[in-house]
């Protein structure tokens, strides 16, 4: 058995499994054998229940053997970002404030999964409260860099083998931007796209995700849960087949830099450019904002994307942050209390400008659905960067949060040995759109 890093796919298993020849109790075994090997170094955990999941493996052998599995996902081992609730784990939301605390209940994404036949392995190691502020999770390919936050833990365990997917949160970068440090495939739904009940990432630019070993494990995690527990309150969910969408090759896509281009290296434009000359080669018409109108006036309105994400969650994060403080203000990190001090400072009228500001944003940038299939730019800067101190710059991922779109970033790029993504930003409500068109992406290869 190697010990190897490397992301395990559960649904690549599939034929394995249903003849007999792979078991769920094997795949979780490799699984933990990678976990003995590597955890230590890597602190992708919280907390990790070896007992539950071997008992909740047999039952899944089990079931594959009779022929009466679940779901796809019968018998998958899976990480849950620790902002998500479960009832035989604490959720700590990454904060001394809440060491230890269970809610009693599962989130509803936990829920379903259970009833999937999904393996809830342990809790992922996630940023103080999913915001800026990291935990101790190190970067599986090189351990002096941060594995990006704040969905951390679910990105480096799926990297390093640990389990097949994650789950993870996304309000600013914290799915897209791992991804991209990790080299595992990320995905941040449209808005409303999985049922947050029982997750504390509830701001208006909130989605609930997954990080996993292929496209198809992460498909297949996300429309299990929505089969059984549907999108938020007020939003359809994500829509499509119960396996994979079909490839189908774009007629166009529309290149966006974003405000992250200036901040990108030579060597990775570099790379990002011969990945775009193999679409082009392969037929795939690429507009840029040099010859398209409309992809100038979205580069135009994402300038302020930062800024504007940054004041929108600041207001809205404001509560329960100041009833943290009033409980234990000793226990909140001081970038979050300053944070919490700035965003008080705002009024209602700041709130309305700002969703206003993104509200013309989002209208702007839905143009480009008449004339691209999709949107493909980088998902960071460059590679993790080194130290623990920060999580990175989420330049790259913002304007698929700020947009309420879904984002893809695919590990299809690299800088010297280290990974960096290639990012597919669709339309809202279109999810499967985007992931047929990142089957095809994924399969051209660049110059």
């Amino acid at each position: 058995m190697s010990n190897a890093i490397a992301p395990k796919s559960y649904i690549a298993s599939a034929a394995a499994l249903a003849s007999g020849a792979d078991t769920p109790r094997a795949f979780l075994e490799r699984c933990l054998a990678a976990i003995d090997a590597h955890e230590k170094d890597v602190l992708a955990f919280v907390t990790l229940d070896v007992d539950a999941a071997r008992a909740a493996a047999d039952a899944a052998t089990k079931r594959w053997r009779d022929g009466h599995r679940l779901s796809a996902i019968d018998g998958m081992p899976i990480g849950v970002k620790d902002v998500i609730e479960t009832v035989d784990m604490p959720t700590g939301m990454g904060s001394p404030l809440f060491t230890g605390v269970r809610s009693g209940r599962d989130a509803a994404s936990v829920k379903a999964l259970r009833q999937a036949g999904a393996i809830i392995l342990g809790k992922t190691v996630t940023t103080e409260f999913a915001a800026s502020f990291p935990g101790p999770t190190r970067n599986p390919h090189d351990l002096s860099r941060t594995p990006g936050g704040s969905s951390s833990g679910s990105a480096a365990g799926v990297a390093s083998g640990f389990f097949s997917a994650g789950l993870g949160t996304q309000v600013v970068g914290s799915i897209v931007r791992p991804s991209s440090f990790c080299g595992v495939v990320g995905f941040k739904p449209s808005i409303g796209g999985i049922n947050r009940g029982g997750s504390h990432d509830f701001m208006s630019q909130s989605a609930q995700g997954a990080l996993g070993a292929s496209l198809a494990d992460v498909w297949q995690v996300l429309i299990e849960i929505v089969s059984r527990a549907g999108g938020d309150p007020g939003w359809p969910g994500l829509a499509g087949p119960m396996s994979l969408p079909a490839a189908r090759a774009p007629t166009a896509l529309a290149v966006l830099e974003t405000p992250g281009w200036a901040k990108a290296s030579d060597a990775l434009k570099a790379a990002f450019a011969a990945r775009l000359s193999g679409l082009s080669r392969a037929g795939i018409k690429l507009l840029t904002r040099a010859n398209t109108p409309a992809i100038e006036a979205v580069e135009k309105s994402l300038e302020s994307a930062l800024a504007l994400t940054r004041d929108i969650n600041g207001w809205e994060s404001i509560w329960p942050l100041n009833i943290y403080r009033d409980r234990d203000a000793s226990k909140l990190s001081a970038p979050m209390r300053e944070r919490l001090a700035e965003s008080e400072k705002m009024t209602p009228d700041d709130y309305r400008r700002a969703l206003a500001a993104r509200a013309a944003m989002r209208v702007t940038y839905a143009r480009l659905a008449d004339l691209a299939d999709a949107c493909v730019t980088l998902s960071a800067t460059g590679p993790a960067p080194v130290g623990l101190a920060s999580t990175g710059d989420p330049a790259f991922a913002v304007p698929g949060s700020i947009l309420g779109v879904p984002a893809l970033s695919l590990p299809l790029l690299s800088e010297n040995g280290l990974p960096v993504g290639l990012q597919l930003m669709g339309f809202e409500q279109r999810d499967a759109d985007l992931f047929a068109v990142a089957g095809a992406v994924e399969a051209i290869p660049g110059d």
